[in-house]
């Protein structure tokens, strides 16, 4: 990656991020609407699962316990991050699982080979993406006839809360609705393409100390809102290899 790429600026970000232990931040926050988005995916042994923006992979180790053994064969989740320092930490807590693999790479050139994977959970990473058509035309291609896909974020205009905290990033995001993403994905010819709000049913202590809000009932307001899970499918078609190396 070239130093000025906006990947390189999401990696040099995201490896700050990783040093100053966020990746564990971001379990405890981010805990509720995943496990709540897990259940919706219906997940079964066997299948193979992308978890795109894995972090420190703590959503990468609760798809894995969910896809093991089973009828279909030996279930598999792929991790994949543009921060290689994420990635090392993910590695290191996922030292007992047999059926993980993280792979450091890009959203917009995604390392693996086409119609591949079951389902791919990407959590509150998508709206960080440069190029979200680049990254959808690669989750298309490496997803396999009638996968499901779930993108789940906090950060887009129905949730006016979340507005908030645009300003405190160090790099740019893309600020969407609910129906512009929708309007996205059915453009990349994804089907089935539905959305729905997850609040975040944690309790938020009265001493709770936040920088990210102007104040702690603008917060209770913005996991009452909730984040907004996009899912659609892919159609009953395979993506034909490309004319080059993808990895």
């Amino acid at each position: 990656m070239a130093d000025r790429t906006p990947d390189k600026r999401l990696q040099q970000e995201f490896n700050r991020w990783a040093q100053a232990g966020e990746g564990e931040k971001m379990e405890r926050h981010h805990l509720d609407i995943t496990e709540k988005t897990i259940r919706l995916m219906d997940l079964r042994p066997g299948e193979r699962v992308l978890d795109l923006g894995c972090g420190s992979g703590w959503a990468t180790r609760l798809l894995a316990r969910l896809v093991t053994e089973g009828p279909e064969g030996f279930g598999q989740v792929v991790g994949i991050d543009v921060s290689d320092e994420m990635i090392r930490q993910a590695r290191a807590a996922s030292k007992d699982f047999d059926n993980i693999l993280y792979v450091w790479g890009s959203a917009e050139k995604v390392p693996w080979e086409e119609n591949f994977f079951d389902k791919v959970l990407s959590v509150e990473s998508f709206y960080y993406y440069p190029d979200q058509d680049r990254a959808l035309h690669e989750l298309f291609r490496v997803m396999a006839p009638h996968g499901r896909l779930f993108i789940l974020i906090n950060l887009y205009k129905d949730n006016p809360y979340s507005l908030q905290w645009v300003d405190k990033l160090k790099v740019p995001v893309h600020v969407r609705s609910a129906a512009e993403y929708v309007e996205l994905l059915k453009a990349h010819a994804f089907e089935k393409v539905e959305t729905r709000q997850i609040p975040d049913d944690t309790p938020t202590p009265d001493d709770y100390k936040t920088t990210s809000f102007r104040s702690l009932e603008d917060l209770r307001a913005f996991k009452r809102t909730g984040a907004l899970l996009l899912m659609a499918s892919k159609p009953d078609l395979r993506t034909p290899a490309p004319g080059y190396t993808i990895y």
